[in-house]
């Protein structure tokens, strides 16, 4: 049983650095930086360590490394099949201060004193017009980020936003909207370690956010379904162009 087991773990294992050599090889110097891991933390943190998603290349059946190991290998092939680009985790919901974003924070802070090869951290930004994160929280989490030598990007940003039943939000929720994404891009430059900023789409009409929720929400990004500039589009042009001046 153990050696099938053992069989089982080498063969993932392939599997995997087979995967990872594959495609960051194919494209070696024309990407500059990879999400080298996604979504690997459990939502179930508690402050006791760091908790990590079940997934197949952990313990269904794993690759043969315990805890963050599987992680970590995944950088280090990354690396060796591109020395040259820039390699990131990325993750939802740790745009905060909380339980889940210290865990990470003590994996990549561990990362970083054992020299495994991690250039970055990629914040997902699947937010709302609510308070989350702070402007506070979110500088406090790209800062201690980047006190470890790491880049911070916004990997994935989109703001929902309450629709009708054609798909339309309310002119006042798409005013709330624009300063959403301002007040965030204003946070990423502000610290120069914040080195990138990027949307999930560009377009409503192929927005992820509506697929999953009857349509009560949606309206998430830049452009509308008919691909015309939002109040959200105008606001972040603003604030780049204001940067460039300075």
């Amino acid at each position: 049983m153990q050696m099938a087991s053992a069989n089982r773990a080498a063969t993932m294992a392939s599997v995997l650095q087979d995967h990872i050599n594959t495609v960051v090889s194919h494209y070696k110097g024309q990407v500059f930086a990879w999400d080298v891991v996604n979504e690997a933390l459990s939502d179930s943190q508690t402050g006791g360590g760091i908790v990590l998603r079940d997934s197949v290349w952990l313990n269904r059946p794993g690759i043969g490394a315990t805890g963050t190991g599987y992680i970590e290998q995944a950088f280090r092939w990354a690396h060796d099949a591109d020395p040259n680009a820039l390699l990131f985790y990325n993750e939802y919901s740790v745009e905060g201060p909380g339980a889940k974003f210290n865990a990470m924070l003590a994996m990549v802070k561990d990362f970083v004193a054992r020299a495994v090869p991690i250039h970055g951290v990629g914040l997902q930004m699947h937010i709302d017009n609510g308070s989350y994160p702070s402007t506070a929280g979110l500088a406090q989490n790209i800062q201690q980020l980047t006190a470890l030598g790491l880049q911070v990007h916004i990997t994935e940003m989109d703001v929902k936003l309450k629709v009708d039943s054609s798909g339309v939000a309310s002119a006042t929720d798409l005013a709330a909207q624009a300063q959403t994404y301002q007040r965030i891009l204003t946070v990423c430059l502000q610290n120069p370690g914040c080195t990138a900023f990027q949307t999930w789409g560009f377009t409503d009409k192929y927005s992820w956010i509506g697929s999953h929720s009857k349509h009560t929400q949606g309206a998430a990004l830049l452009f509308d379904r008919e691909y015309r500039a939002k109040p959200a589009y105008e606001a972040l042009r603003k604030v780049l162009e204001s940067s460039r001046r300075r």
